[in-house]
């Protein structure tokens, strides 16, 4: 292309190498060094005056050091004289730092934007974003491009059977990206989440046991207007009258059962307006009652409990039933520590939760999501046991589990032992754009039985080494993507077409 530069960043010279072979270009010369005290040096080699300048970087195990040698290139080109300069991230830096956390926390995905804008940007190209209203970040237009079409063509290609398949998300904040993949393969889709405030041997039953007459509506006696979420016994003379007792919550959040005084009712009169009817005839009361059960019956079934499926949690693994619980809750968080065989101080505790939000730094319960890094330390931690839930089908059916990067490898090798071991699912496919892998990830999804095979894009860089040792991992290429994005953005042409899922 006419005059066009594209330079490559030190993170990802071969991603560069291969959108400019389908450019039919070479990369542009540029001498990128450090300083022996660390300070990062560009020289552009080659005249910047008056071109359409796109500087590709991504992500690296040294992430501040790259950002750095960005904004310099940008800033090296703006003094250059460039008509226009576009910055191509395939993976954007501190993507998950993208709200608050706490009162004293930054939005540091933010402060990027603007130290971007500063440099000199004009355009950004990026690959699905942690959170696509990040793009209100920036003082210049963005474009989101997605690898869902990408992922969805080697779906269709690779996976025998996948009309069966079901797409899961591995927690409730990836179910936007789950259902957009579900619906363009137009396959079922599922949730696995991860309670870290619920302890041993809890369940559901035995907190509603202890809440009498929680889904009776109101009523009325006397004109007044009296909750009917309570357990009433009537007296044996038959006076009408009423005992009453319910669970309220304390202003801590800790409930307790209060006992209400006893209500009187006054004798049923007849009223003139109503029906009369024959003993022959069946009352109004029974033909409502024959109807509500013809109802029940037509409509009412037990199909999706049967698609919820629980277990335990240990250590990040998912474990047997009759597994010794640890001796603590997570009580890190404020909540109770379960220890013993009683389990009346814990149902009550659970059922605080009903009463009480999750407290939450900025005030209410909260959106944000935690890190995955104190996700990872709560999951292997030994004193605390965890529940974790599977809501949908996927028994003898592939699954595949997706996200939009894969950092730590915690909640994905609990998810997939939860649809293998709980939901006997026949096969799991671990699918993300970015792959991250940090530390040790990549090996320990490598060594996970119940994992068949991790799919990633190339927006990362991952060492020759490490891909070569995990035999489960496919990595697919983003640079057709990315350099079709750069001739449309180039020519003025719409990038529409880039979003739409490519025929097989």
């Amino acid at each position: 292309m006419r005059g066009t530069l594209v330079f490559s960043g030190t993170s990802c010279p071969a991603l560069t190498g291969k959108i400019c072979e389908n450019l039919g270009m070479a990369p542009a010369e540029a001498d990128l060094s450090q300083f022996s005290n660390g300070e990062t040096s560009v020289r552009i080699l080659t005249s910047v005056r008056d071109k359409d300048v796109f500087v590709v970087q991504s992500g690296s195990p040294t992430i501040n050091d790259t950002i750095m040698e960005l904004l310099i290139m940008i800033s090296a080109c703006k003094g250059g004289s460039a008509n226009k300069i576009t910055a191509v991230l395939p993976y954007f830096p501190y993507s998950r730092q993208s709200k608050k956390k706490s009162h004293r926390g930054a939005i540091t995905a933010r402060m990027l934007a603007n130290l971007l804008h500063v440099a000199g940007v004009k355009h950004v190209i990026t690959v699905d974003l942690h959170a696509s209203q990040m793009q209100g970040f920036f003082k210049c237009p963005v474009d989101n491009l997605h690898a869902e079409p990408l992922i969805a063509r080697w779906i269709r290609l690779n996976i025998p059977n996948w009309k069966e398949a079901v797409v899961v998300s591995k927690n409730a904040g990836g179910t936007k990206r789950v259902t957009s993949l579900a619906d363009a393969l137009k396959l079922n889709f599922g949730l696995v989440t991860t309670d870290r405030k619920r302890a041993p041997n809890m369940s559901a039953s035995m907190i509603m046991n202890h809440l009498d007459g929680w889904d009776n509506p109101p009523g009325y006696v006397n004109g007044i207007r009296h909750s009917r979420g309570i357990s009433e016994d009537r007296d044996s003379d038959g006076n009408g009258s009423a005992r009453s007792s319910h669970v309220v919550g304390e202003p801590q959040g800790s409930p307790r059962r209060a006992t209400a005084p006893p209500l009187r009712t006054n004798s049923l009169t007849r009223s003139p307006y109503t029906r009369a009817y024959t003993p022959s005839q069946p009352s109004p009361i029974e033909e409502l009652k024959d109807e509500e059960e013809k109802t029940d019956d037509a409509v009412y079934n037990d199909e999706r409990a049967r698609e919820v499926t629980q277990g335990r949690l240990v250590q990040g693994h998912v474990v047997a039933d009759d597994f010794q619980s640890p001796a603590h809750s997570d009580g890190a968080d404020g909540s109770q520590s379960y220890q013993g065989n009683d389990d009346d101080p814990m149902t009550m505790s659970h059922a605080s939760s009903f009463f009480a939000p999750e407290p939450h730094a900025l005030g209410g319960s909260g959106d944000v999501e935690v890190s995955s890094d104190e996700e990872e330390e709560k999951l292997r931690d030994p004193k605390v046991e965890h529940m974790i839930t599977l809501v949908g089908n996927v028994k003898d059916r592939p699954v595949l589990i997706v996200d939009d990067m894969i950092d730590k490898a915690g909640s994905w090798i609990a998810a997939a032992e939860t649809v293998v071991k709980r939901g006997k699912a026949k096969k799991v496919y671990c699918m993300a754009t970015h792959g991250v892998f940090g530390a040790d990830c990549l090996e320990q999804l490598q060594a996970c039985d119940c994992i068949d095979q991790i799919i990633v894009t190339n927006s990362f860089p991952i060492p020759d080494r490490r891909a070569k040792n995990a035999s489960k991992l496919v990595i697919l290429d983003l640079s057709y993507l990315l350099s079709e994005a750069i001739r449309r953005n180039h020519y003025g042409e719409s990038i529409s077409p880039l979003f739409q899922h490519m025929a097989d």
